[in-house]
């Protein structure tokens, strides 16, 4: 197959692309603005590849995007471009609803267009598959409840509000015009060529330069964990594989707090990079304000996904963590660097004065 992959360059865009093109015989055409969490670094290991191409552009640019499907000719869109962190929504919505929303719909215009154009069979084959976040239905009570793919949406940030209005427009698109789109909602992922504003990096970066590990409130906030590859390898087999217009759960069965996270991160880092002075990292931690509107908790039912289309996470959070931890370790003077250019430099965002 041909796929078009948006956000290509992102984190879980990357990770995308890193198994299509090595763990598959299809070509992949990335599309990718480039913003500071876009990377080419994070597909080194593909970008020579005969089946990859790359194509800088912003998803909003309807006459760019439309000239890549004529180019292109895809039969999948795998559609993982958009602003992802909850604090930069907090401080700046305004890009959110613009990539999030408008790009959304610029995309979904273009493949309607191309796929309206297409012969009968090339039809059948199409598919127009939506990444989105568990962060769309808001948060649970501590109760062992799930998140379900008929759970109602309660979006709690600009952020996940964004995110809630493109997966109702992908759902319109299916119902009012017919496009076969797939979308899928994942709980949090980690692993490699993760930006370090995110929890997981930024707190393994932070204790390696002996600064303050944030945590938000007490820590007892709580996130299912998914290993990012695991991701991938579910997203590919939704869209190769899942039903027309459904909606898709993706989770890492691993609920875990925000404060354990951090001691398990810290308790690599002692084994694996112990200080020079022997102490342990979780000296580092340091609680602040807590984050506002922030969700207590999320957890997937991912027993849908497991059913209907035999996906389970070959990672548990241990094995997964581990890896992520080694990679940092690895790459902290190489990836690392280069990716803290110095427009980001670690700093709290989402502060309301």
């Amino acid at each position: 197959m041909k796929i078009l992959v948006t956000g290509g360059a992102g984190f879980i865009g990357s990770a995308v692309v890193r198994m299509l093109i090595q763990d598959t015989d299809d070509e992949v055409c990335v599309i990718d603005k480039l913003t500071y969490a876009g990377n080419l670094e994070s597909l080194a290991t593909v970008i020579e590849s005969p089946r990859f191409c790359f194509e800088q552009l912003d998803i909003c640019d309807r006459s760019g995007v439309d000239a890549v499907f004529k180019k292109f000719k895809p039969d999948f869109v795998m559609h993982l471009a958009a602003e992802s962190h909850v604090d930069r929504s907090i401080d700046g919505p305004g890009e959110f609803i613009n990539t999030n929303i408008n790009g959304t719909y610029t995309m979904l215009e273009a493949a309607r267009k191309y796929w309206t154009g297409m012969d009968s069979e090339a039809q059948k084959r199409f598919r127009f598959h939506h990444i989105s976040t568990d962060e769309v239905y808001g948060d649970l009570d501590d109760d062992g409840s799930l998140f379900r793919e008929d759970t109602p949406y309660a979006p709690s940030s600009p952020y996940s509000a964004s995110k809630a209005a493109s997966d109702h427009l992908v759902r319109a698109w299916w119902r009012t015009y017919r496009l076969p789109v797939l979308i899928t909602n994942c709980s949090n992922n980690y692993g490699p060529y993760h930006f370090p504003e995110k929890l997981i990096p930024l707190i393994i970066l932070n204790a390696l330069d002996d600064k303050p590990l944030p945590v938000y409130g007490n820590g007892a906030q709580i996130r299912d964990w998914l290993f990012v590859e695991d991701h991938a390898r579910a997203l590919y087999r939704v869209v190769s594989k899942g039903k027309i217009g459904d909606t898709y759960n993706i989770g890492g069965h691993n609920e875990k707090k925000n404060l354990e996270v951090v001691h398990t991160v810290c308790a690599l880092l002692d084994e694996l990079h112990p200080r020079v002075d022997k102490r342990s990292y979780r000296e580092q931690i340091t609680f602040v304000a807590d984050r506002p509107g922030h969700d207590l908790r999320y957890a997937i039912d991912a027993g849908k996904i497991q059913r209907e289309l035999g996906w389970q996470p070959e990672e548990t959070f241990e094995s997964g963590i581990r890896k992520t931890v080694v990679w940092y370790l690895r790459n902290k003077d190489t990836w690392c660097k280069r990716v803290l250019d110095g427009s980001y430099k670690r700093e709290r965002l989402g502060v309301i004065s």
